[in-house]
């Protein structure tokens, strides 16, 4: 989800690259909320971080806690930046409970890449 909406608030201005350090697949929900609010994330891939260990990058964002611990380091410029949000996927109750977490999730995702585009890209 951030990765959908970090590349639509930065447009042509970054590139972003999104990955974990696990693989889970893309998650159908996430998919869903998303494109409730026009953002389609059908595409994206449930990548390693260890992928782009070779790029250099200006900025490394963390969204859980487990992320910021396991993240590698990289060298050089990169700026670390970390929030932790619930994680939707392991939420239980009903349909909708669950899918009103995702919404709620997405909506705390949006307003913080929204402000981190404005702070850091120009």
């Amino acid at each position: 989800m951030a990765h959908g909406y970090l590349q639509q608030f930065a447009r042509d201005r970054a590139e972003v690259y999104s990955a974990g350090v696990e693989t889970h697949g893309l998650n159908p929900k996430a998919v869903l909320v998303m494109a409730e609010d026009g953002i389609d994330i059908s595409h994206h891939t449930s990548n390693l971080v260890d992928e782009y260990a070779r790029l250099s990058v200006d900025y490394v964002i963390t969204v859980c806690d487990s992320a910021s611990e396991r993240c590698p380091v990289w060298i050089g410029q990169t700026h670390r930046t970390h929030h932790n949000f619930t994680d939707p996927s392991k939420a239980t109750g009903t349909p909708n409970e669950i899918v009103t977490l995702y919404r709620r999730v997405r909506d705390e995702i949006k307003t913080f890449s929204q402000h981190f585009i404005n702070e850091h890209i120009a």
